[in-house]
């Protein structure tokens, strides 16, 4: 009797007709898409992340370390895989983390804003700009009081008189601190009289044989200068940060390798990490969660951060399975190094992409 023979609408394989499965795949062999199986395909997809995602979320808040240290022993269908979950968390955070960033923008506009209006009355109104004193303020403020009688002032109009000093002196603080280095006199001038961007950059200090990266860097003063919008660097830098996370997380990887050198592959680290920076983001999700709804003490927020330390301690105790001793030196050398060294490195890098290409 001839055997028939068909093949894999997916994989293109041959098989044996009779089969429900294709058994080099697993697809469905003779299964229509229709409404029902297309809803049911979704639904079903869904659930299967739901429930592994429930299973793997207690294990991770409340046993360190014990969903890594199962995966990489075969267990990795009862859990959501850590890439997943990684993915899934920091979406959640980074959305919740929005609405922040989205006020901290509005918030540096507004500021920027309003010292440039105060900058540009206090110019109008002095055209030589005094340079205030604090003693010479002080003798003044006591020389008037001595002679309130002789000037005819009150004590209502001496303390007026004191708060204008005061804040013409401050106002000259924050003029010298928000100053360019180069003439903003004539750089307003040119903007004003419409002249190219080449002869503004020229001014503000860029030589004719500027690199690509020295270009670009004079052109983002210019655009800087002529908006004062820093809440666009703000959100460029805050845009910036998931896609600098995909490398500081192998690096934190690397530096338990070094550490843990014997104890399996590099893959067996990055698994760690992941669920590690699963839980992290997980805290600081619950923390902006929570004070969404009410503001919670500072305190309170300190000590849920702080007890990340701990959590990275029992994780690495458990997955890595060394001394207690050992463990807590190695965690302490981890995070050392990774908040001391790495994160400032990062921290520059990113804030030097947002402000080159915001």
């Amino acid at each position: 009797m001839e055997t028939k023979i068909t093949a894999c609408k997916n994989c293109e394989q041959e098989h044996e007709v009779g089969f429900g499965f294709c058994p080099h795949c697993g697809q469905k062999t003779n299964e229509d898409l229709t409404v029902g199986v297309l809803f049911y395909n979704t639904i079903s997809n869904y659930f299967s992340f739901d429930a592994r995602f429930f299973k793997s979320f207690i294990p991770l808040m409340f046993k360190p370390g014990i969903l890594a240290k199962r995966f990489i022993q075969g267990k990795r269908l009862l859990y959501l895989h850590p890439a997943q979950m990684y993915l899934f968390i920091s979406v959640v955070f980074f959305f919740l983390y929005s609405f922040k960033v989205r006020e901290a923008s509005q918030s540096v506009d507004k500021a920027l804003q309003e010292i440039n209006i105060k900058s540009n009355d206090s110019t109008s109104i002095l055209t030589n700009p005094v340079v205030f004193d604090s003693l010479a303020i002080k003798k003044l403020s006591e020389s008037l009081k001595e002679k309130q009688i002789i000037t005819g002032m009150n004590d209502e109009d001496l303390q007026k008189l004191d708060s204008l000093i005061n804040n013409s002196a401050n106002q000259d603080e924050i003029n010298k601190s928000l100053s360019f280095d180069f003439s903003q006199k004539k750089v307003d001038s040119l903007i004003a009289s419409g002249a190219s961007d080449e002869v503004i950059l020229k001014e503000i200090g860029m030589s004719d044989d500027a690199g690509y990266f020295a270009k670009k860097f004079y052109s983002q003063i210019l655009k800087f200068y002529k908006s004062r919008d820093g809440g666009s660097i703000l959100q460029s830098f805050y845009d910036t940060i998931p896609l600098a996370l995909f490398i500081l997380l192998p690096i934190f990887a690397f530096l338990l390798k070094l550490l843990f050198y014997r104890k399996g592959p590099f893959s067996h680290h990055l698994v760690f990490s992941f669920y590690f920076f699963s839980f992290l983001f997980t805290v600081f999700a619950i923390i902006l969660g929570v004070n969404y709804i009410w503001e919670v003490p500072d305190s309170i927020d300190t000590l849920l951060i702080l007890s990340t330390f701990f959590y990275l301690f029992f994780a690495i105790k458990r997955f890595y399975g060394q001394g207690w001793f050992l463990s807590f030196f190695k965690t302490c050398v981890t995070t050392f190094v990774y908040l001391i060294f790495v994160a400032p490195i990062a921290f520059v890098f990113i804030l030097g992409i947002a402000f080159l290409f915001y």
